[in-house]
Formats: C-alpha cells, sequence, structure tokens
C-alpha cells in the first residue's frame, strides 16, 4: 500500500520500506490573494499542530508508539453530605423547619470521607515516591556533569600541552636557520620556505640581490596586489611565543644617547607573575584589633566603619542570625556587641546619659561646710489659709493679687527668724488640678507645714500633701489654723490625722503642732521657733564655694524681659555671667532678682532667685546645674531635647504589638476630639491644666490640647486653632493686638480665663455636648391584626384591634409575629372608619400602614412606642 500525500491525512500509514511513523495532524486551508489590474491566485494554506511538550520531555518524537490502556474511570464524587443534625426538628430565622439526615445519608458521607482520607494518603505516597526518584535522576545528572567537566579539563589540558610542545618546536627551527643550520625536517613532510616579501624601497628596484634572515623576512610587510585595487602594504603582528620587541623607557638621555637603555620588568609586574604562578593566592594580612565604642544605639554603616570593617561583611553575620537589614538600619547595642566579638575586636559599652556624667549630686567636702537656712514647704487643702499664714509672716498681702482668693502659682520668699537666722518658704497651691506643683514643692524641701482648718478638718489635699511629704522623707509640722472662729475644733483635726497615721505630740506621738491664726497672728513666733528647733536637728549645711545646683521652681514668659525662671539653690552659689543648663535649655546668667524684686549679685544656698537670660522658658521642676564651656552647655540640651522628642513620638504613636492595644486602639478609634490650644502665664499652670483635662477624657470624647505654651496668645497660635478647628483658651494671658485682629477675622473664638475651676466646668461643658444622647423607649400600647385589606394606590392595610394602651400615629412601631420582630418602622396612616385619627385607644378598631412596608399577615401583633432622647453629661 502506498503512502498517499494528503495534506489533510492523520492515520497511520504503513509503507513497504518504512517504518511506523505518526504525521502531525495539519489544518489546511485555501486563500484567496488579490493583486493588481484584477488578477487573483487561490493559495493552499496549512496549519501544523504541533504536541505540547511538557517540562521533563525531549523535544524528539518517540520511536514507538504504545497504545496506552485507557484508565480506569473514576468514581463518581459523592455530594458531601451536610454535617448530621439533630433528629429533632429545629425552626430557622426565617421559619422554614430543617430535615435532619437519614442513616443511609450519614453512612454515604462516612463513605465519602473515609475515601476522601485514602486517597489523600495514596497522593502522599506517590508524591514521595515521585520525589525520591526525581533526587536519583538528578543525582545522576550531577555525577555526569561532573565526569563532562573532568574530561573537559583534561583535553584542554592536552591541548595546551600539545600548543606548547608545537612552540617549542617551532622556536627551536627558527633559531637553528638564524644559526645556519638545516633544521631536521619531520619525516614524510616536504620542507616549506615562508615567502620573501620584498619591501617597497627605492632599493628595490635595484638588480642586486637581497639577503634577508628569516626573521626580518617574518617582520617585513607583506604587498597585497590586486587588479583594480590600491596596493596594501599589511604589517604582521608578533605570533604568541615570539621574543617580545625591547621597549625602553621614553626619555631625554634615551632619545639623545647612543645606546638605548633596555627596560626591565618592574616590581609590580614581578609579583603579577608570582601570583599568577601560584594561582593567585592573595597574601593574608594581619587583623587589626580595635576598641569599638558603642552607644545604645548605632547604624550598620558607623558600626562597620569604626571596626574598620566592609559593610557587606557585617550585613552576612546579621544575615547568618536571621535578621534581613540595610546598611543605614538602627540596631541596638546588644547586636552591635554581638558582631563586634564575632569580629575579633574589643568592645566598651557607652550610653547617651553619660553627657550629665558628673553634672548634678557631687559631694560636699566635710572641711568647706557651713550652715544653709532651711527650705520649708506650706501645703495643705484649698482655703485653708496656707498663703494668708505666709503673708502674715512676711507682713506681706500676697493673697490680693490671686484671682478668686485662691492660690494658682507656686512661690518662692526668703525671710529672717526671729532668732536672727533665715528661712526660705515655698508656698504651693491647694486646689486638687496643682498635684505637681505640691510634688515638686515637696522634693526641693527640708521642712512641710502642713496647715489644717481647724472648722473644716482633714481634707482629701490635706491626705494628699501627707503622702507627698512622706514620699519625700522630710519631717513634717502640723499649724492647726483659724482657730480664732467660733466653730474651732482643734481637737476634731488632732482625732482625723490619726487616721493618716499623723500623730501629734500632744496624743503622745513625735510629730510637732501648733495652734495659730493668720487674721488674729496668733503663735506665729511659735511656728517660727518650732521651725528652727527642727532646723538645728537637721543640721542643714551646704558648700557654698562650688558651681551652683538648683531646681526650677516655676518658669514663665515675660514680654519685656524673656523667659523668666524661679531657681531654688540647693548647693554653691550662682553669679551674674555664669553658663547654666536647665532641662533643654541653657543660656548665661544676665541677671539675678530676689523675691522682692531687688536686683542681687550672687545667690547662695537655698536662696530663691528669678534668672534672667536662658534661651527658652525651661519646665517647672527641671534640675540646673553651672557647666564650664558653652560646647558642654549645648551638648547636654541637645540630648535632652531629643530625649522629649523621642518621648513624645512614643506617646502620640499607638502600639501595636498586643492583642489588648489592638483592642484599646478599637475603643478608641470612634472617640470624638475637642481640640484646644492652651496658653498660660507660667509653666506650673499649664502643667496643672493639661493633668486635669486628662481626667476628664472618655472612651467616646477626649479633649486633645494641640499646643501648649507659656506667654501671651501670637498669631501662629490663632493661625494653628483655625486650621486644626481649636479653641484658644488664655489662662492669666492676652492676645496680642495682631493675634486679635486675626482671630476676628478667622472667626476664630478666645476665652480668658484666671480661675482654674472655671476653666475646667467651661471645657467639661463643651465635651458633654459631643456626647451622643441616650434613647429611651416609652410604651404606648399593642394592636392586634384581624384582617389586611389591599387598596389601590394605597397598598396593603391592617385592620387592628387595640389591646392595651393607645395607638398613635406617626410613632414607632413593631412587627412582631410568632414572638419575632420582623420589622421596624413608624405609622404611615391611622384611621378610624374613614377618618385619619391621631390616636386611638384601646378596645376599638382601626386601620393602619407601615412606611415602606406591606409584609403584614393577621395575628401578627402590632407594637407602638415612642423614644425619648436624653442629654448627657460628663
Amino acid at each position: 500500500m502506498n503512502d498517499t500525500k494528503n495534506p489533510g491525512d492523520t492515520t497511520l500509514s504503513v509503507a513497504p520500506a518504512k517504518k511506523l511513523t505518526l504525521k502531525r495532524p495539519v489544518e489546511a486551508g485555501i486563500v484567496r490573494q488579490s493583486f493588481s489590474h484584477g488578477r487573483s491566485k487561490a493559495v493552499v494554506v496549512e496549519k501544523v499542530k504541533r504536541r505540547a511538550v511538557a517540562p521533563g520531555e525531549t523535544h524528539a518524537p518517540p520511536r514507538e508508539v504504545v497504545a496506552a490502556p485507557p484508565p480506569p474511570p473514576a468514581p463518581k464524587a459523592r455530594p458531601q453530605a451536610a454535617p448530621s443534625q439533630p433528629q429533632h426538628p429545629h425552626r430557622a430565622a426565617s421559619g422554614v423547619i430543617l430535615r435532619s439526615l437519614t442513616e443511609e445519608e450519614r453512612e454515604a458521607r462516612s463513605r465519602a470521607l473515609s475515601g476522601a482520607r485514602e486517597r489523600e494518603v495514596e497522593d502522599r505516597k506517590r508524591a514521595e515516591a515521585e520525589a525520591k526518584i526525581r533526587e536519583e535522576r538528578e543525582g545522576r545528572e550531577r555525577e555526569e556533569r561532573a565526569a563532562a567537566e573532568a574530561r573537559k579539563q583534561e583535553e584542554e589540558a592536552r591541548r595546551a600541552h600539545e600548543a606548547e610542545a608545537k612552540r617549542r618546536s617551532e622556536t627551536e627551527a627558527k633559531r637553528r636557520l638564524a644559526g645556519g643550520e638545516p633544521a631536521p625536517a619531520p619525516s614524510g613532510a616536504a620542507v616549506r620556505r615562508p615567502p620573501v616579501s620584498v619591501p617597497l624601497t627605492p632599493a628595490s628596484h635595484s638588480p642586486a640581490p637581497i639577503v634577508a634572515s628569516l626573521a626580518d623576512e617574518e617582520e617585513a610587510p607583506h604587498v597585497i596586489r590586486r587588479p583594480g585595487l590600491p596596493i596594501k602594504v599589511a604589517i604582521p603582528r608578533p605570533t604568541r611565543g615570539a621574543e617580545p620587541k625591547s621597549r625602553g623607557r621614553l626619555t631625554v638621555a634615551n632619545v639623545t644617547g647612543e645606546q638605548a637603555e633596555e627596560r626591565t620588568r618592574s616590581v609590580a609586574a614581578f609579583r603579577r607573575r608570582v601570583q599568577r604562578l601560584k594561582g593567585h593566592v592573595n597574601e593574608v594580612k594581619e587583623k587589626l584589633t580595635r576598641d569599638v565604642i558603642l552607644p545604645e544605639t548605632i547604624t550598620i554603616q558607623e558600626l562597620a566603619g569604626r571596626m574598620s570593617e566592609r559593610g557587606v561583611d557585617v550585613i552576612k553575620l546579621l544575615m547568618k542570625q536571621g535578621q534581613m537589614a540595610k546598611i543605614t538600619d538602627v540596631i541596638d547595642a546588644d547586636t552591635a556587641q554581638l558582631i563586634a566579638e564575632e569580629l575579633g575586636h574589643t568592645v566598651r559599652r557607652v550610653a547617651e546619659a553619660d553627657v550629665e556624667e558628673g553634672l548634678f549630686d557631687t559631694p560636699d567636702t566635710g572641711e568647706d561646710l557651713v550652715p544653709r537656712p532651711p527650705v520649708v514647704t506650706i501645703m495643705g487643702h484649698v482655703d485653708h489659709g496656707k498663703t494668708s499664714l505666709l503673708d502674715a509672716i512676711r507682713h506681706a498681702n500676697v493673697v490680693s493679687g490671686e484671682a478668686g482668693g485662691i492660690t494658682q502659682h507656686i512661690g518662692a520668699y526668703q525671710i529672717a527668724a526671729p532668732n536672727g537666722g533665715k528661712v526660705t518658704f515655698i508656698d504651693t497651691p491647694g486646689h486638687a488640678a496643682f498635684t505637681a506643683m505640691r510634688a515638686r514643692g515637696a522634693k526641693v524641701t527640708d521642712i512641710v507645714v502642713l496647715v489644717v482648718a481647724a472648722d473644716d478638718g482633714v481634707m482629701p489635699q490635706t491626705a494628699e500633701a501627707i503622702a507627698h511629704a512622706r514620699a519625700a522623707k522630710v519631717p513634717m509640722i502640723v499649724a492647726i489654723n483659724k482657730i480664732d472662729k467660733p466653730d474651732a475644733k482643734p481637737e476634731r483635726v488632732r482625732s482625723e490625722l490619726l487616721q493618716h497615721e499623723v500623730q501629734v505630740e500632744s496624743l503622745g506621738g513625735d510629730t510637732l503642732e501648733v495652734e495659730v491664726s493668720a487674721t488674729k497672728n496668733l503663735n506665729l513666733d511659735k511656728l517660727l521657733e518650732l521651725i528652727s528647733l527642727q532646723a538645728e536637728l537637721l543640721d542643714l549645711r551646704a558648700n557654698p564655694d562650688r558651681p551652683a545646683e538648683g531646681t526650677v521652681i516655676e518658669a514663665r514668659l515675660d514680654k519685656g524681659r524673656g523667659p523668666v525662671a524661679t531657681v531654688l539653690v540647693q548647693r554653691g552659689t550662682l553669679k551674674v555671667g555664669d553658663l547654666i543648663v536647665g532641662g533643654s535649655q541653657w543660656g548665661r546668667v544676665r541677671a539675678l532678682l530676689g523675691d522682692k524684686g531687688e536686683i542681687r549679685a550672687d545667690a547662695g544656698p537655698s536662696m530663691p532667685v528669678e534668672v534672667l537670660g536662658f534661651s527658652g522658658s525651661p519646665e517647672a521642676g527641671d534640675r540646673v546645674a553651672v557647666v564650664e564651656t558653652e560646647a558642654r552647655a549645648r551638648e547636654i540640651t541637645e540630648y535632652r531635647e531629643r530625649q522629649r522628642r523621642e518621648q513624645a513620638a512614643a506617646r502620640g504613636t499607638v502600639a501595636r504589638g498586643s492583642l489588648a492595644d489592638m483592642m484599646s486602639q478599637l475603643k478608641t478609634a470612634g472617640r470624638k476630639e475637642f481640640p484646644l490650644v492652651i496658653k498660660g502665664d507660667v509653666q506650673g499652670s499649664v502643667e496643672a491644666i493639661l493633668a486635669t483635662l486628662e481626667k476628664l477624657n472618655t472612651e467616646e470624647v477626649a479633649a486633645r490640647v494641640i499646643h501648649a505654651g507659656v506667654g501671651g496668645i501670637t498669631e501662629s497660635d490663632i493661625t494653628l486653632a483655625e486650621a486644626s478647628g481649636a479653641a484658644v483658651i488664655g489662662f492669666n494671658v492676652r492676645a496680642h493686638k495682631e493675634a486679635r485682629a486675626l482671630a476676628e477675622q478667622s472667626g476664630i473664638e478666645i476665652r480668658y480665663y484666671n480661675v482654674i475651676y472655671n476653666l475646667v466646668d467651661d471645657v467639661k461643658a463643651a465635651m458633654s455636648g459631643l456626647l451622643a444622647p441616650t434613647l429611651r423607649e416609652d410604651m404606648l400600647g399593642n394592636a392586634e391584626i384581624l384582617e389586611v385589606f389591599t387598596i389601590s394606590k394605597v397598598g396593603k392595610v391592617a385592620g387592628c384591634r387595640v389591646t392595651d394602651g393607645t395607638v398613635q400615629r406617626g410613632a414607632n412601631v413593631r412587627l412582631i409575629r410568632d414572638n419575632v420582630v420582623v420589622h421596624e418602622g413608624k405609622l404611615s396612616t391611622l384611621k378610624r372608619f374613614k377618618d385619619e385619627v391621631k390616636e386611638v385607644q384601646a378596645g376599638q378598631e382601626c386601620g393602619m400602614a407601615f412606611e415602606n412596608y406591606q409584609d403584614m399577615r393577621t395575628g401578627d401583633v402590632i407594637e407602638c412606642y415612642t423614644v425619648q432622647e436624653i442629654k448627657r453629661s460628663l
């Protein structure tokens, strides 16, 4: 049977002298081509289908075609039965009764699950066997590749050896020919003389014979003549293995000299040749061990520079530890220490806080100590007469200058005691908002005078003052004030102090007490005597001949004098011209003012003074110290400013590490915020306002202070408030003229306050307005649907009977079916017969229609109610 050449034949064909083959399937078609002048031509187009080759197969067609038996039919996948339901029918949310599975369905489901598990086990075993076979095949392929590489290297070595032998034989032949010795010709081969080229010189036209050596003939240029083309001169290149030309150094001596100097091999070239012969073996340099100083955090680039190592090597060590990092990433000191020790370096750990080392708490020497005045802090509840008592001692009238008759600032004064000594008094506010001020006063004091009103007794701020005194571990003197009042009960005060573990001397305790009256000047001298006696027992001494140290009691921004800080000098003597550091601010002392406004040249231990010269307003409670140079002052303040920024950033970001943090973040995600811009007269007042507003925050509403500072209200504050939609609050300060004009133009309201609890009450009321009101339902009555009517252009109307209460038009309703609420909405129509009515009493029938709902059925119950909104407050 002959092979037919049909292009569309896709069957097997057998020829007498041909093998069994499988032709590719061909799709044939006719396409008519059109040409110019109306000519056309029919062309047969064939498309040969190619078999898709799997990734593991080769492109060569198989030699034998074996018909594989058809795969057994896969078992039909049974639909997975639903999870078994309990035998008792249950009613779904939509009222449909669900049936339970039969025994046959359960067995089918179990068989399907067991079959799926068996197939999964078989598939896993089959995958493991295929992986093992694939691994063995890859191992054989690797061995074959290694063997082929070895054979390739051997062949290259053999060829190189043969080329070297050939080059040596050619060199020997040339040497013998140049010396006149006949070169031994190989047996069975004719000696081939290289052609002699004639150089293009005038001497070449002479009939004289030309005698040249083989070397000259090889180096001579070859003349290439072609008919019809210009003559070309081909200069042969030196062959590999030939002797290199002598290239001397081009100098004036070599050019003008008769004998050229032979160029020798350089030291670098000789070293490179030795390295090539040794296989490029680099000399191992000696490892340099360095003393690496590590701060708390360091970048990888800086660490590599300090160790004189490559940054790539440091990153490789981090990758071995499972940490992917870039060269600009920051790592902690522990990780940097591990890397440095791994590379063989020694490590010395330092902290950023070392810049403050030796700045504070330098002990005084015994021979330079002299007695110093005691620092007495007056503490107690609000309106118990603390400032009045201090005014009576100082013969001043500070109370008249305080708004609302309460002390809202912390003050420091120094007076002369009856025994001739001096006593420094610190007056603290008694309002609940000034907790930080009282704590700050207790930290810098030597003696605490607890003022308790005889007609009021122990109050919450009194107990807080007792706790501050105990935390500071300082002695306490109880001054029972207002004993001149008719309802004064000093014994009541003594008994109430026992509840707070304060036992006075009259009751057998160790706490000194005295009954005084600030308005009548009773027993004030006795109070000063007790203070002097307690100071003698404490034996307070200090060294005045050393750099000063102190604490900022209060700070403010004066319009004419700039930043002004009230500093209590604790050690040494502060002088005009000293370089001082306080918190994140530094400066040179320009002036020192006493508590009465007098100018002083210096301030000794336990003396409060106002310091002018800071670069900015320090925070109350910051420690102040004298430094030697401006460089040290800048270094300390930059470190503190950096620490303050990091702490502020840490407070501003929300941690997402734990589940509790995520839940708290979700709780506060929908919280409403009341933005504020607060400016105060002193740092302590601003601090107290911020602490009080922080306590008002809840999960629903919070006061967010965008900016808080000391000084008057400026244009930048108004611009910030306008951008953030915040309210501007001024406490004992006023706005500048330009700021007032900008506020009026922008519609920003500025609220002024001079009493802190008035400010807190207004902010609290404003925040209460942001709270969502409480919704309360008042039930009106119920009605039962007797019949449902369909009315054209109206829809469905339910004929109902009011069972209890009343039903009002426009009230909220719930449609209850089988004790399940199926709809909530409002009544759109309430009719009594054919009239529209406002309400229907119990026992009467009416017609009802709902807004946007028509699915009403006989027997449903309609529940009618109203919703009241109740305003909430904090």
